[in-house]
């Protein structure tokens, strides 16, 4: 019994003299990388409660003016400001990481297309980005809008089919994005065997919408008839 006490007490003597070594080569780093996240994580909290979240707030207060214009129409003051007030396009560039800043990009995109200013509204949507999938797949369809007007019809195409097959779950969209597609492909870019193809899925897709019914029109035009 006292030999294996003994042992134990050896053994114990051990660990220790190991731990002690393996404190004193790597103390230094421990105490460094220790120090790094406690100084990162008060950095963040400090960076996120005293910076960003009150740039956010300043960002949405200075950009009701804008909405306000936007929504009566007045697109040069909802895009410059009005000397008091400050437009999309400084929102965007005092506050273009914030949420605010984001949303300023569709605003701005949109007002652009208003102005038939097609490729500096490509260039603004393209910018926006957002979880909602209604309000990004008619962000796509937007910029399908606008480089159809451009006669950029390629990138026209994939934008509708992009923007229709988002959110299907919203059919009323989803199908007048894809309709828009097949329309183009059928009557500006003369591609009969696509412009089916996309009718045909409208009507597969979407039955019970209104371009459903058109696009069964549409492939009666163009010799397809008796589509399931």
């Amino acid at each position: 019994m006292a030999d294996k006490n003994l042992q134990d007490m050896e053994s114990h003597e051990v660990v220790i003299a190991k731990a002690k070594d393996f404190w004193t080569r790597f103390s230094k780093p421990i105490v460094i990388i220790s120090t790094l996240v406690i100084v990162g994580g008060g950095g963040w909290y400090a960076y996120n409660n005293f910076v960003k979240k009150p740039k956010e707030k300043k960002a949405t207060n200075e950009m009701f003016k804008a909405e306000y214009y936007y929504r009566v129409d007045s697109v040069n003051l909802a895009l410059n400001g009005d000397g008091a007030n400050p437009g999309f396009l400084k929102i965007i560039e005092k506050y273009g990481s914030t949420p605010a800043g984001n949303l300023a990009h569709y605003y701005a995109g949109v007002c652009y297309i208003k102005l038939n200013e097609n490729d500096k509204a490509i260039s603004q949507l393209k910018k926006f980005s957002t979880g909602s999938k209604p309000v990004q797949a008619h962000a796509w369809k937007l910029m399908a809008d606008a480089y159809a007007d451009l006669g950029k019809n390629d990138d026209a195409l994939s934008y509708y089919k992009k923007a229709a097959y988002h959110f299907e779950k919203d059919q009323t969209a989803a199908a007048e994005y894809l309709f828009d597609g097949a329309y183009l492909a059928d009557r500006v870019m003369k591609n009969s065997k696509v412009a089916i193809e996309l009718y045909k899925e409208v009507k597969d897709k979407f039955p019970g919408t209104q371009q459903a019914l058109m696009a069964e029109n549409y492939l009666a035009q163009l010799g397809v008839y008796n589509i399931e």
